[in-house]
Formats: C-alpha cells, structure tokens, sequence
C-alpha cells in the first residue's frame, strides 16, 4: 500500500502545472495519391529504376510505410488520414482499379479517407468495391446517396473513431461539381459544403463527440469557406488542389497549418511526395490550444519497405499485357515527328488537341491546346497498342480546364511560337481554333489571323480552354495560364482520353486541316 501510495505521488507531482485533461493527438495525413505506388520522378511522373537508385526520385508507397512507421513512434497518439483521390493517375488503376489501393492502404493502416471526385471516375461500381475491400470508414457528407443503391447505407456522411480513451468526429467532404468532374451517376446528388459539414457537426457534438476532423476533397479555397462558416470544426485536412502548405518554403501557398476561425486546415501537396504531420492539442472542452507541424519530403533520405518495394513489383508485372493492349486501328501512319511537332500543325497534334476537346465540349470548351513537346513518337499503320499511345504521351500529364480572356490567348499563341527558331517545345498544336504565324517577326508579334468558332479572336471575351497539366501550370513558358479562373488540373490521363478517341474513330486516318498557317 505505501509503495502504491508514492508512485501515486510521484506520479501528481510530474504532472503538476499541467492540465490532466490536454489531449494530444498527432494526424498524418495524404492526398491526391493518384496510384502512385512506385516511386516519382521531380515531375510527379514515373521514375525510372536506376534513377531511383541513385536517389532522384521521390514517395512511392514503400516510403511512405518508413515514414507513417517513424512518425508513429514518436507520437503518442496518432491517426493516419487520407483526403481523397486514391484512385486514377497510372496503369496500376487501369489495371486494378481500386483493388491495389484498397491493399495498400490496408497495409498502411488508414483510419479513415474522404471520397474524391476520381472515386467516382468508374461510378459507384468501383467505389463500392474499394470500400467492401478497406478496413477503415470512407466518408462523404455533402451528398444525397439515397437513391444509389450501391452506396445507400454503406457511404456514411461521418464516423467516430477512439483514440487514446478519446472520441474522434470525422466528417468528408468531395466536390461540390462532382458530377460534372467524375461519373458518379445519376442518382446522387451533391450539396453545399458548409451546409453538410455544419449538419454533421451538430449531429456529433450532440452525442457528446467534442473533437471534429474534417476529411476534404474540395481544395485549399474551399476548406477556408468551409472553417470561417461553420462552428465546431477543428481541423480540416484537404485535398483536391494539390496544395503545398509549408512554414519552411518559399513555394507553398500558405502556412501549415492555415488558421482560419481557429481551424487548423492542412493540405500535402500530391502524388505521395510528403506526408503531411501535424500536432494538435486539445483542451478539455475540444478546444485547440496548439496545432504544429510540416509536410515531410519522401526523399530518397526515407528508406523503403523492402516487403512492400517486393509486393509493389509483383503487382506491375501485369501492367506489361496492358502496354502490350490492342486499342484502335490506324489506317496509315500518325505522325509526332519532333521536328514538325515543334513546328508546323502535326497530324499526331492535330489528333491530341482533337481528342482533349471531344472530351470535354460539353463542359463549354471553346478550344485545345497542346504543347508539341509532350508529342514524343509517331504510330505506324496497322493495331495501335496502349504501349504505342503511352510512347507518345508518356507523361501521366491530365486534363486541365481553365478560362481565359481572348487576350490572354492571344499571349499563349505568342508564347508558344516565341522559340520556334530552337525547335522548343513550347509550340501549340490546337483544335477548336485557327491561327497563322510569321517567324520572320520577332517573338511576341508572330500571331495573326486567329478564329474561333467560325468568328475572329476577341481579346475582350472570355473563353474555355483545355490542356495538359503541365501547360496550364506554367511549363513550355505558358505562366499566363497560371492565374486562370475556374481551373481544374485533375482530369483524366491524357493518355487514356486520346486511345479513347482513338478507339471510337474506326480504322483512323489521320490528318492535318489548315488550322495552323505558317506565312
């Protein structure tokens, strides 16, 4: 009794001046995974073994175990979130759709995700499977699921988890335009997000659940809306935007965490290059009293999981019958010579740009544009294989929509033939438009004759546009695209949409029409 009594003692007087009731709570966090099992090159693209070797590259799945299993260990209690957007992005989803992340996040040990808007890209079929496979609660609040019989009673608007004799609110979000970014069918019908979340939390805080996390799959911008108007939220951990936060770097957009109406919103850029870390402390009402962290870098610093660097490989060896696939028939040969891609309108050119805007005129696209540097192989006459596509479009680049002003194009259409003396890659295959081009002039007044939809450029109107990634994020010189409004960099694989296309076509002859003149 009297040893009880002095560890007993001992045990008030380490903890004097300290509130008993602080609870302390380390979240990890992902998002905007996108199938990117394997390791990354600096681009976000596939990263070649050697290079790997040699430590260029960065995440892969196999890092990311190293890191959730270090962080684990220095925290006291923890959690492992994801924001969304697991799926689509590299052949292991087109092989095994949501089978291999269901496996791996199981193997990671998640304790809950929200649905992104790539979650549905195969409809609730797909979703469905991938949560009959996970071990966690996969979220979603802002939707009326009601009417899909595959995910009513199964997709749940929010979950309590207990961690360290503590219970844990999560709530999801996904994107409101959902159904205009993904195919979730029909019968769902998405909804405000303030609203949802509001909805959720009083429901939670009504069963006596004081500590609210909210999953969100609706970008940076968003989740700040959603903290300054709603009350009772603590924490937001996003996605959607691919947004670095960071207190360290010069290139993030806002600190880590962002404080808005004392939430802490958090966000880990992509494609599993960080693992996002922050610390919170809550106080007995659920409070935040502290919220500390960084998004930590997968470098080639963090060693990978040799059982799962094993597993992973096994899973690719299927992926050599998909590049071996049969996808389309060309009639004669399609040509991405470098040289007149870089140039001159290019049939291979003419064939992307045509194929990025049938897949999205409906969503009012007025044009395409194509950078004739991500134009890296022709195709021969005869099968074209999904390894021939994946030659010429190499980059896992996605669709991007944006808008702009006439005159903003017209500074596009500069940029892209500024360097065509240096055969830069920079030069814009197009559809939905015409153009001509002097390069006898100097850079930056090249561009003439420019028509779309039958009537001549206006530099006043605002129009829709379509491109890779990599283009509307500034590269090839475009960094006026970088301010466009109503962005979305998120689409499908480029890849993916011009076999498609291709696909549909029949035996496919290709073609040059005039759309770009050369004076």
């Amino acid at each position: 009794m009297i040893t009880r009594f002095l560890m007993s003692a001992a045990a008030l007087c380490l903890t004097a001046g300290v509130a008993a009731a602080d609870y302390k709570l380390t979240i990890l966090h992902t998002n905007d995974f996108h199938a990117r099992f394997e390791p990354i090159n600096k681009y976000d693209s596939g990263c070649k073994p050697e290079d790997n070797t040699e430590g260029k590259c960065f995440g892969g799945t196999a890092r990311l175990a190293t890191a959730i299993a270090d962080a684990r260990a220095r925290a006291g209690n923890s959690i492992l979130v994801d924001g969304g957007d697991q799926f689509q992005g590299t052949l292991f989803y087109t092989c095994y759709k949501g089978k291999l992340a269901a496996e791996m996040m199981n193997n990671l040990g998640y304790d809950a995700m929200t649905v992104g808007n790539h979650e549905f890209d195969d409809g609730p079929e797909v979703l469905r499977g991938f949560m009959d496979a996970v071990d966690f609660p996969v979220l979603m609040s802002n939707a009326d699921v009601s009417g899909e019989d595959l995910l009513a009673g199964v997709l749940q608007k929010s979950t309590v988890i207990e961690v360290g004799g503590e219970k844990l609110g999560f709530i999801g979000l996904t994107p409101q335009d959902t159904d205009e970014l993904a195919s979730p069918g029909p019968n769902i019908t998405f909804t405000d997000p303030s609203q949802a979340v509001q909805g959720e939390v009083d429901r939670l805080t009504a069963e006596g659940v004081n500590k609210i996390i909210v999953l969100s799959h609706s970008s940076y911008g968003v989740d700040q809306v959603v903290a300054a108007n709603t009350t009772g939220v603590d924490v937001i951990v996003g996605g959607h935007s691919n947004t670095y936060l960071s207190n360290t770097s010069d290139r993030a957009a806002g600190p880590y965490p962002t404080m808005v109406n004392g939430v802490a919103i958090v966000q880990a850029y992509a494609y599993g290059k960080f693992l996002g870390e922050l610390n919170v402390t809550f106080d007995d009402a659920g409070n935040v009293t502290s919220a500390t962290g960084e998004p930590l870098i997968m470098d080639a610093s963090v060693s990978e999981d040799p059982a799962l660097v094993a597993r992973i490989a096994e899973a690719a060896k299927p992926l050599d019958e998909i590049r071996n696939r049969v996808v389309a028939e060309a009639a004669e040969a399609i040509g991405g010579d470098r040289a007149a891609c870089r140039s001159q309108e290019c049939s291979m050119g003419s064939l992307i740009a045509d194929a990025m805007l049938d897949r999205v005129r409906d969503q009012g696209i007025d044009v395409a544009i194509q950078n004739g540097g991500g134009i890296r192989a022709s195709i021969d006459a005869g099968p074209v294989t999904m390894g021939e596509v994946l030659t010429v479009l190499p980059f896992q680049n996605t669709l991007s929509t944006f808008q702009v002003t006439g005159a903003v194009l017209l500074e596009a259409l500069e940029n892209g033939v500024s360097q065509i003396e240096d055969g830069a890659g920079r030069f814009p295959q197009v559809a939905g438009m015409t153009y001509a081009f002097d390069a006898s002039q100097p850079a930056g007044s090249r561009i003439s004759d420019v028509m779309i939809g039958g009537a001549a450029l206006d530099p006043a109107k605002t129009y829709g546009v379509v491109s890779n990634n990599y283009v509307r994020n500034g590269g090839d010189g475009y960094k006026m695209f970088r301010s466009a409004e109503n962005a979305y960099d998120f689409g499908p694989d480029l890849a993916d949409v011009t076999a498609e296309f291709l696909a549909a076509q029949g035996p496919f002859t290709p073609y040059t029409d005039g759309r770009i003149t050369v004076k």
